[in-house]
């Protein structure tokens, strides 16, 4: 990658965020960013119409998230590497990025120099973790829930009775009064409200 530019892959969706990384990429002599989109469902297109070499890519986006970005990615364009970015630092999110590909995975209040060698850095086959945040991963453990449970949990989150449930998810109420259930029960929790935020917060959901 020394001999030429490395092409870059901007997604975020707040424009400020977006603008403000773009600029200071771009005092970089070695780097240019050659495209930006403020959706997760724009960036397989957005990548393969510049060529880009990384993608930048933050979780929380309409239209995709910047994991289900990465995953697309990672399986049609394997030859991109990936940097994930996110403003929380949870722990569920970091497994859900290096599970779906990622090669670096940072917060973005890091600083910009060090945004910087991780882009330069991934392209030599390494990967680059925030290490507070790999700590925190490997003191929550794996995520307990299952699919299906994150499923149905992430659906009651808007307070939909289990009736209403039942018939989004083409389920019997008795099987999501059980997914519900046990979902409690695994996140020591005394409702589906308090298990939807616990699970949120550890990025699960």
């Amino acid at each position: 990658m020394s001999d030429r530019t490395i092409r870059i892959l901007l997604a975020e969706d707040q424009s400020m965020v977006r603008e403000a990384l773009a600029a200071l990429l771009g005092l970089e002599d070695d780097i240019e960013v050659v495209a930006q989109v403020a959706r997760g469902d724009e960036v397989l297109d957005a990548a393969r119409a510049h060529d880009v070499d990384v993608a930048l890519l933050d979780i929380e986006m309409p239209g995709a998230t910047g994991i289900e970005a990465a995953a697309a990615l990672h399986r049609e364009l394997p030859g991109v590497k990936l940097v994930v970015l996110t403003t929380f630092g949870r722990p569920g999110y970091l497994r859900g990025a290096m599970e779906a590909g990622a090669d670096a995975f940072l917060v973005k209040d890091a600083p910009a120099a060090r945004l910087a060698a991780a882009v330069r850095t991934v392209l030599t086959g390494e990967r680059v973790i925030d290490p507070a945040l790999a700590a925190a991963a490997l003191a929550d453990g794996a995520n307990p829930l299952t699919d299906r449970e994150r499923e149905v949990l992430r659906a009651a989150a808007d307070g939909s009775t289990n009736a209403e449930l039942a018939r989004t998810l083409h389920l019997s109420q008795g099987t999501v009064r059980n997914y519900l259930s046990i979902a409690i029960q695994k996140l020591a929790v005394r409702n589906r409200t308090e298990a939807a935020r616990v699970a949120r917060e550890k990025g699960w959901l």
